[in-house]
């Protein structure tokens, strides 16, 4: 027993140095970083809240020739709510500091599989259709000339016309076409991904 005791002593008296060494890091890292600021954020921004504290989105038009009735309507409120989620930026009525204007410049359904009818006499059917939207964005950044941007952003989502038809389905699909488009949207502006 007492050839096992010089042992644990050694052991317990490491254990005490790496344990007086944690409490000095813990101690010292926080006085090393004081001086040093890190910006970050949750949403992925690099927003200058010093410089930039407006934004500003005029109401889109909707120049695609097709859609419901309010859909530049529900886009424009869809992109304000967005950005006043996911920023600390304050919504203006004109001459943000951010500024969007835009158009709905595509809202197209195109078929994507064709189903045999499995009788000659009768046409072979459209399986899915697609509905694409296309939105063109102006963006201007007043602090930053060089992020200027006119961009277009499109994205589709399908459904089987042989179980629903459009009307039933419609609205859903534009809304989720627009969140995605507006994700991209805000990753091309103030993420700058």
């Amino acid at each position: 027993m007492t050839s096992e005791y010089p042992r644990e002593r050694s052991i317990e008296k490491s254990n005490n140095m790496i344990l007086n060494r944690i409490r000095l890091l813990v101690v010292l890292l926080p006085l090393l970083f004081s001086g040093c600021s890190v910006k970050y954020s949750f949403t992925g921004t690099n927003i200058n809240y010093e410089l930039v504290k407006t934004f500003s989105v005029e109401n889109f038009f909707n120049d695609s020739g097709g859609g419901p009735a309010n859909m530049e309507q529900r886009f424009t409120e869809t992109l304000k709510e967005y950005y006043q989620r996911n920023t600390q930026l304050e919504l203006v009525r004109n001459n943000g500091d951010l500024q969007f204007s835009g158009s709905i410049v595509r809202y197209s359904l195109s078929p994507q599989a064709v189903v045999s009818s499995g009788d000659p006499n009768l046409p072979d059917r459209a399986g899915q259709m697609r509905l694409t939207i296309s939105i063109e964005v102006d963006y201007l950044n007043l602090s930053n000339e060089e992020e200027n941007k006119k961009q277009t952003f499109t994205f589709f989502k399908d459904y089987d016309p042989r179980t629903v038809t459009l009307l039933d389905v419609e609205n859903q699909l534009v809304e989720d076409i627009f969140e995605t488009i507006i994700q991209d949207i805000f990753t091309a502006t103030v993420a700058n991904w």
